[in-house]
């Protein structure tokens, strides 16, 4: 794909984003698309908005649990960007017609004191690179269609990583809450809409521990001379499907002793 193609197409999605219309898909439109190809999609969309001054605040991980991966035909999460306009206040009501179709996953946040790096970043250094870890919710929003009408091909991973991993917003729990001495994979989740819990899961669902999670992307990054930045918010991982919404819906996500984190639509 060339870095023309790589524009048209983060031009489509930031109109989509724009007007509230999901855009036909990329990988049906494209079905020689590698996934290096989509993340070059995802890197013009993402300059195209920090040049409009948004900032970068983090990363998101993505595709992190079995289900998912089979649902998409892969063996392997994904990534995106977070930017500063995209994270809420625990407790916050969403605007009407901020998103196309916005859904919700629980996931565990971890906050970074130190910059990291590299390819042979192992377990031990992510921790010691983490200030702290916190209870989210990842409010994920697509702009690129999940099925085309006519021919009910669906969106797969080539999609996603270019509509930057379906990322939309990010709502941060109050705890801060110790890496090392926390076992994130016991920490879980009751996940309700309104009054109704619609999921449960535990942190181990990402990847058998969130920590190799971060470890997957720092190595990621390797490849493509990034890293992770002191202050940098990343997510994890969703340890739920995620739920739909609806305009006047409560998410709300108890933690237990970790605390809980909610948001709701306007």
């Amino acid at each position: 794909m060339t870095e023309d193609q790589a524009r048209e197409l983060a031009d489509m999605l930031d109109r989509a984003e724009r007007e509230r219309v999901e855009c036909p898909l990329i990988s049906q439109a494209h079905p020689g698309m590698t996934m290096d190809d989509a993340y070059a999609v995802q890197a013009a969309w993402v300059g195209q908005k920090l040049a409009a001054g948004r900032r970068v605040i983090g990363w998101k991980i993505g595709l992190t649990s079995r289900a998912m991966q089979q649902a998409l035909n892969i063996d392997t999460p994904d990534s995106g960007v977070l930017l500063d306009d995209m994270l809420f206040a625990n407790g916050a009501t969403i605007p009407a017609g901020r998103f196309i179709q916005p859904r919700v996953e629980a996931e565990i946040a971890f906050i970074m004191s130190a910059d990291l790096a590299g390819a042979d970043v192992s377990r031990d250094d992510v921790l010691a690179a983490t200030g702290h870890i916190a209870p989210a919710l990842e409010i994920l929003d697509t702009r690129v269609q999940r099925r085309d009408p006519a021919t009910g091909h669906v969106r797969n991973v080539i999609d996603t990583i270019a509509d930057n991993a379906a990322n939309a917003g990010i709502v941060l729990g109050d705890r801060h809450l110790d890496p090392v001495r926390t076992d994130m994979r016991w920490m879980g989740a009751i996940v309700r809409r309104d009054d109704v819990v619609e999921e449960t899961g535990l942190g181990a669902g990402v990847l058998g521990d969130p920590v190799m999670g971060i470890v997957w992307l720092v190595h990621r990054m390797a490849r493509y001379g990034q890293r992770l930045r002191r202050g940098d918010v990343v997510l994890s991982g969703s340890f739920i499907r995620p739920i739909e919404t609806a305009p006047g819906v409560l998410i709300h996500a108890d933690f237990g002793p970790y605390g809980e984190v909610s948001c709701r639509f306007e």
